[in-house]
């Protein structure tokens, strides 16, 4: 039998297009200011600060990364922040920021820490973003201030502190809250309520959330004490029959519409207006 030397019909073509596929290219650090190698870091110079490999620490107490300036931006380039050696009863924060204004976080996979990500006393501006947090021992994300957003990220089998039983919340943002993902919240001793998402802020946007697995003595989907704030396209669900409510409004200028409510006790409460929700199952 010959065997023959030439290209199969189409293979040219084929040979072609992958001589001119553009090749994948390494992860860019073009607009990073510098980087973070090393875990206790300090920021204190504006600009956008990276990661360039996994970094973890066993510290229990204070910031793996303090943003000490404004207008900083922290990059992780999906690498990992861990903090899981500090064990179940860790106070230690992934990332935080206190009294800061442009504070940014993305691409950042945070896991170990009391709290993964803190923004906390009088600041603005913040933007959380695309990043993947779990088992957080507290909160994943905690975001105080005004004129925030956090969109995008994961937030998953958060709690765990050994000895507690205080609250414990996957998102809880003075901020707009858009399209994130909230997946399992439980405690050492469940004896408070828990919450996948709570909005803090007046007017605030709490849209497009996905809420599911919350284990506790009292479960809250989504909560908000503040007036006119809109909960609109977000699904919260529960496995079984959940003691809790899926959505919680104040009950002053709240909106509720196109919301899915599965398996809670109570579907929505405080909501002054509500249109398009949708209950399963139905009372």
């Amino acid at each position: 039998m010959r065997l023959s030397t030439s290209n199969p019909p189409g293979a040219t073509a084929a040979l072609l297009l992958l001589a001119t596929a553009p090749a994948w290219s390494a992860e860019s650090y073009d607009n990073c200011t510098g980087f973070i190698d090393a875990v206790p870091a300090v920021i204190a110079t504006q600009g956008t600060w990276c990661l360039r490999h996994d970094l973890s620490t066993a510290m229990a107490s204070g910031n793996a990364i303090t943003v000490a300036a404004n207008n900083v931006t922290i990059d992780c380039n999906d690498f990992k922040l861990g903090g899981l050696a500090a064990g179940s009863g860790s106070q230690a924060t992934g990332i935080g920021a206190t009294d800061r204004h442009n504070v940014g976080v993305r691409n950042c996979n945070i896991r170990g820490f009391n709290l993964g990500i803190a923004a906390k006393g009088v600041g603005s501006g913040h933007r959380i973003e695309g990043n993947r947090l779990d088992n957080n021992l507290v909160a994943g994300i905690v975001v105080d201030g005004e004129n925030n957003l956090v969109r995008g990220n994961q937030v998953l089998d958060t709690g765990g502190l050994i000895g507690s039983n205080g609250t414990v919340v996957a998102i809880h943002a003075a901020a707009d809250i858009l399209d994130n993902t909230v997946a399992g919240v439980f405690s050492d001793s469940d004896g408070y309520a828990h919450a996948g998402i709570v909005a803090t802020i007046p007017g605030a946007e709490v849209r497009g959330n996905r809420v599911r697995g919350l284990v506790a003595f009292l479960s809250y989907g989504l909560f908000t004490s503040a007036s006119g704030v809109t909960f609109d396209g977000n699904r919260v669900s529960a496995t079984g029959a959940t003691n809790g409510t899926g959505i919680y409004g104040a009950g002053v200028l709240t909106f509720c519409s196109n919301n899915t409510v599965v398996n809670f006790d109570a579907a929505y409460t405080g909501c002054e207006a509500a249109v398009d929700n949708l209950t399963l199952p139905a009372p």
